[in-house]
């Protein structure tokens, strides 16, 4: 039985396809099985299905479905036309949707236009104006002066989206396998039963694909949100193409097995899929990982660190070429490794770093991913809590003008702490105690409970909280700190199912105190994925954006440490000299407003002065053009316990303000 399969197709190659396919549906009819599902063929279905980069064994029937072009084709009111049907090579299975299934959530799209003098859409890019904003502060004796200050920017975003290949270091570990597995699943529209119902694959978990954005009131005073990817042109996730590396050489199949991650169902679907895909040999240094890994490593890079180093970039080269891409992006998501211990002649620098590869000295596995990377001109992104940007490597990054970012995803225990302690230091308590403990039975854990490869999460985790206690010198006096202590075990039975336990002790005024408890289980892996498809789309759509100033006319992009991309780390590296942020929402409203502004769009402050107004006069000017947003969904306001129509205090509630038009 054919089953729809809808397929992404933001670059100008399945752009033409659709387009071809769209001028056949008017000879198209309309067919149904037995259980009276419908869908639509269209003459040239196959050969449309052909020139599809998805197997061609799962090919069946054309089927077409109109969505809204998320973001890929901004200042167009057209839609993509979505092909592309697939059939099981069982026929009694139902593991794909029926094409009357609707589109799930993460699909809801949104074009708009930015109506402003200040905002141009060219057929190559996006140029935008953009006022920036600030204020610096000096001291004059006791008093504290703050002087506003104006910049304007001027922004270029390239629209055209690339063919963009990801090479993870790891390939075969839990999150490596999981990834795959989440993009492949989601290109195969699959479905599957479980015990609390069926499922279906989407992005949950991931900021650019679940998350959302608001673009400002609607004439009634609503809120419009669109998805975070329609803000700028974004390569699309069932779009990327997957290789890597790993010191294991179980194929992905196997690997995602190993995991114990995924349902039975799927990972009997995605089988055939995953059984082709093999990592390539890895390099493995025994003494910066766990004793306890040494079983696995049975596919290896052998020979000295400057031959390990060429054949890396070999692999990078070879991957980019066969597999005809535009961008290759590396991320490390294999073991952490110890510290590396930063000395100068050894790795400060570029040149000492390079030389020191030469002569087989002491270099990390992970760093001898970066500088192969760097020296290829791809970005790397580092998923471990270990020092892999040594200072030489940052260096060379910023010679190449190569992208670099890191450190350790921030998926559960940390993430939450990053939002509590904002809360609570937010809200002017002293916190005092922070007590971590988690447990997992996963590999990381195995090779976390080794001393070394500890205390490098230790460090990760701990620093998580910092510039919120220095950011309050009403609550902390210099050098005064919270304790905290971080606790991991390794519990094989639980497996990616990490517990999470934490104890917040904060002062309260007249020397009361507060203490919460929480308890997290974490799916490890399923948290993690959807940040390291986050962490490639971020980092490849920064590589499109340059921007200059009136002061500065000279075009330039952001610097090579790209802490953009904070948000999604434990340890965020920022560039020398810049403030370190590990407050969550903080975080998250940089990567908005930055995006915000490459399309001419003030930042979000949440003011909704419009709402506060006791006479309201702000003037609403022009229509809002927007095609398919995300509702607003607002429903009537609760009724009060007291019976009022008003709060609970009996307040009576104010009418909503008009907001004019015109």
């Amino acid at each position: 039985m054919p089953v729809a399969m809808a397929v992404l197709a933001p670059c100008s190659r399945f752009a033409r396809m659709a387009h071809r396919a769209q001028e056949n549906t008017a000879n198209s009819h309309m067919e149904g099985d037995a259980e009276g599902r419908v869908w639509r063929t269209a003459p040239g279905a196959h050969a449309l299905l052909q020139m599809c980069p998805l197997p061609h064994a799962m090919c069946g029937f054309g089927v077409f479905m109109e969505v809204p072009l998320a973001g890929f084709c901004q200042g167009s009111s057209s839609s993509l036309l979505i092909t592309d049907v697939f059939k099981s090579q069982d026929s009694s299975s139902d593991h794909l949707l029926p094409a009357t299934c609707p589109l799930s959530a993460m699909e809801a799209t949104a074009d708009f236009v930015v109506e402003s003098p200040d905002v141009v859409y060219g057929p190559d890019a996006i140029e935008a104006q953009y006022e920036y904003r600030t204020t610096c502060v000096s001291r004059e004796g006791s008093v504290l002066k703050v002087y506003p200050t104006s910049t304007r920017f001027t922004f270029r975003t390239a629209r055209q989206v690339p063919r963009l290949g990801v090479m993870l270091v790891g390939w075969g570990g839990n999150n490596g396998s999981t990834l795959t597995a989440a993009v492949l699943a989601n290109r195969l529209r699959l479905s599957w039963p479980t015990r609390t119902g069926r499922k279906e694959a989407n992005y949950y978990g991931s900021l650019t694909q679940a998350g959302t954005v608001s673009l400002g009131l609607d004439a009634e005073g609503q809120e419009v949100f669109v998805p975070f990817s329609a803000l700028l042109p974004m390569v699309a996730p069932d779009d990327l193409v997957f290789d890597g590396w790993d010191i294991s050489s179980l194929n992905l199949a196997e690997a995602m097995r190993r995991a114990q991650v995924l349902d039975w169902g799927l990972q009997e679907q995605l089988w055939p899929h995953l059984e082709a895909l093999r990592p390539r040999p890895s390099v493995y240094i025994p003494e910066f990982i766990a004793a306890n890994q040494s079983a696995r490593a049975d596919n290896l890079i052998l020979g000295t660190r400057a031959q390990q180093l060429e054949q890396i970039r070999r692999d990078i080269r070879d991957f980019r070429s066969s597999a005809g891409l535009d961008k290759v992006i590396v991320l490390w998501t294999a073991n952490t490794e110890r510290f590396c211990e930063v000395v100068p002649g050894l790795n400060d620098t570029a040149e000492n770093l390079l030389r020191t590869i030469q002569l087989g000295l002491e270099v990390s596995p992970s760093t001898l991913f970066a500088v192969a990377s760097i020296l290829e001109g791809c970005a790397f992104l580092n998923g471990s809590p270990q020092n892999t940007l040594v200072p030489g490597a940052l260096e060379l990054a910023q010679q190449r003008r190569v992208f670099v970012g890191g450190d350790d995803f921030k998926s559960g225990q940390t993430k939450v702490k990053s939002v509590l302690v904002d809360f609570l230091i937010g809200s002017g308590l002293k916190t005092m105690s922070i007590v971590s403990y988690n447990h997992l039975g996963n590999n990381d854990g195995q090779n976390l409970s080794a001393p070394p490869q500890f205390r490098s999460k230790e460090v990760s985790k701990s620093s998580v909280v910092d510039d919120l206690v220095q950011g309050n010198p009403v609550l902390y006096a210099t050098g005064e700190e919270p304790d905290h202590c971080v606790v991991i075990k390794y519990v094989p039975y639980v497996g990616d199912s990490k517990r999470a336990l934490d104890e917040y002790t904060s002062e309260l005024m007249l020397g009361g105190t507060n203490t919460l408890v929480l308890h997290n289980t974490c799916e490890d892996s399923l948290l993690a994925a959807p940040i390291m498809l986050d962490l490639v789309l971020l980092t490849e759509l920064c590589q499109r954006v340059s921007f200059c100033t009136d002061a500065d006319p000279e075009p330039q992009g952001f610097h090579s440490v790209l802490s953009l991309l904070s948000f999604l780390f434990k340890a965020p590296l920022v560039p020398p000299g810049s403030p370190v942020v590990n407050a969550l929402f903080r975080q998250r409203s940089c990567i908005e407003n930055i995006l915000r502004a490459c399309v001419g769009l003030p930042p979000q402050n949440h003011m909704l002065l419009e709402h506060k107004m006791e006479r309201p006069g702000l003037k609403r000017v022009g229509p809002v053009v927007v095609t398919c947003p995300v509702p607003c969904k607002k429903g009537p306001a609760p009724t009060a316990p007291n019976g009022c129509t008003g709060d609970a205090n009996g307040h009576s509630q104010a009418e909503a303000p008009q907001m004019p038009t015109t």
